[in-house]
């Protein structure tokens, strides 16, 4: 015969396992949540802003920094302290927080619409901004590129203000739009990517394995419709207006390696032909800035020529003259980059960035090349700059 007290434990036992499992529960899905997050969030920390001007002083200029594939905000840490330094009162330095990790797997326009918002927050939370600059480095160039032409387009929305913010982006004056071994015209042309040596085969295997790097694979390989992303981003869409909102920048830069970026084609990232590339023989080093062996501006390209090109036979190449016509549609400067020594020709494509001071320290003097050719403020002639003479040999 049971006791009172045995059936009291008999019928409590169930509940309290039921409470037990309903706390596991809750406790693993906690677990699987931060777990998730700091993947997620995996080195997107604000290396810069809370130190970049006084705690009195009212930045006006904004400098936003946007790493590239599986980077973080991290990356420009090197870059960022020293852009800090030239005007600390007035500049506000802002490393992108967020696309990094895996999070850079989710596409070009998701990224792009993902900092376009994060730049709207940081502009409400300094009112005294006038300028914004824009500095990618790899696919961070092509994010900012996104981002500008949604920036350009929400202030458009409202036609009471459209006139009042006519020329600017975010309702900000458009100052220096820098990419530094960007894609440009995608990965999937012949040579774009330098490491398969120039294999169509292996050419061929990557664009077929493009998903690994998710909807942003599929937009680098120029296989994610039709016309891909990347072939829409060198015209206006009737959504986007995405040549018109570079347009607007006084300085536009791309920085390139012509050597030992198994990443980055040279053409890709320089925005050239490849028939329009310097011959490296010819080009000499500069002596205040050892790893830059060539500097370049071009005009416009006003011909009357059709911006989309048609090639049956070679789809691929018609895709990438598409993309040139567009984009030299605006004047550009390019400087191209070689490094020295065994090291730096490894990590060619993360020393340009200088992503670690001791490791990458070859690209120092390409960060203050970047510096001493960026136009902060009004007085500022940068842009003149960037054509000088050279000596020494490559």
């Amino acid at each position: 015969m049971e006791t009172t007290h045995e059936v009291e434990k008999t019928n409590k036992s169930p509940e309290k396992d039921k409470k037990c499992s309903a706390k596991s529960t809750v406790k693993r899905e906690k677990t699987k949540r931060i777990s998730s997050y700091i993947i997620q969030k995996l080195g997107c920390i604000n290396v810069y802003e809370r130190n970049s001007p006084a705690r009195d002083s009212s930045p006006t200029h904004l400098i936003v920094m946007v790493n590239g594939i599986i980077g973080s905000a991290s990356d420009w840490r090197y870059a960022a302290k020293q852009f800090g330094k030239v005007h600390p009162n007035d500049v506000l330095v802002h490393c992108s927080e967020v696309n990094c990790s895996n999070l850079t797997f989710d596409g070009i326009d998701v990224m792009g619409n993902r900092l376009a918002e994060e730049v709207n927050s940081i502009i409400i939370r300094h009112p005294n901004l006038r300028k914004i600059s824009l500095v990618g480095h790899s696919l961070g160039g092509l994010i900012s590129r996104y981002a500008i032409a949604v920036l350009y387009q929400q202030q458009n929305v409202d036609e009471s203000s459209a006139e009042k913010l006519k020329g600017s982006i975010a309702g900000l004056e458009p100052m220096n739009f820098i990419t530094s071994a960007t894609p440009h015209l995608g990965s999937r042309g012949h040579k774009q990517i330098p490491l398969f040596c120039g294999s169509y085969a292996l050419e061929k295997v990557a664009m077929r394995a493009s998903g690994v790097f998710g909807k942003t694979g599929k937009h680098l390989f120029l296989c994610d419709g039709d016309p891909p992303l990347l072939v829409r981003m060198s015209r206006d869409c009737e959504d986007l207006k995405f040549i018109s909102a570079l347009q607007l920048f006084k300085n536009r830069i791309v920085y390139a390696n012509a050597r030992y970026d198994q990443i980055v084609g040279w053409s890709s990232s320089s925005l050239r032909r490849r028939n329009e590339l310097p011959k490296r023989r010819n080009l000499k080093r500069n002596t205040k800035y050892p790893s830059v062996i060539n500097e370049e501006s071009s005009k416009p390209n006003t011909e009357a020529v059709p911006l989309e090109v048609r090639l049956p036979e070679d789809p691929v190449k018609a895709m990438e003259e598409t993309m040139i016509r567009g984009l030299s549609r605006m004047s550009w400067h390019r400087i191209d980059i070689s490094f020295k020594g065994g090291l730096p020709r490894l990590f060619a494509h993360t020393a340009i960035q200088v992503q670690n001071r001791y490791l990458h320290a070859k690209g120092v003097d390409v960060i203050q090349h970047m510096i001493d050719n960026f136009e902060f403020l009004e007085h500022v002639a940068a842009p003149a700059k960037l054509v000088s003479s050279t000596t020494g040999t490559t």
